[in-house]
């Protein structure tokens, strides 16, 4: 079964999420080069979701992932999901 990690926008404005992005974006690469990342990308809110192979692997990522530990996310919910379209 896969998880999706839903981010919930905290209003932090473009600049600062940019400042942010690139430690994001390197613990996000290391995720994707595991293998463990699926699906990726932002909503038109600023909020983001995040499709993973396995619960265990978006759970190591909520923990290390700068957009929540720097508040660019004001909440996060993981959900675990069947996926019957994609092997």
């Amino acid at each position: 079964m896969k998880a999706v990690i839903i981010g919930e926008p905290s209003g932090k404005t473009m600049e600062e999420i940019m400042a942010i992005f690139p430690r994001h974006k390197a613990v996000l690469d290391k995720y994707i080069e595991n293998g463990d990342v699926i699906g990726v990308g932002p909503f038109s809110d600023m909020g983001n979701m995040a499709i993973f192979r396995s619960r265990a692997a978006a759970e190591a990522f909520a923990t290390e992932d700068p957009f929540t530990l720097e508040g660019v996310l004001k909440s996060f919910v993981i959900r675990d999901w069947n996926d019957q379209l994609l092997k």
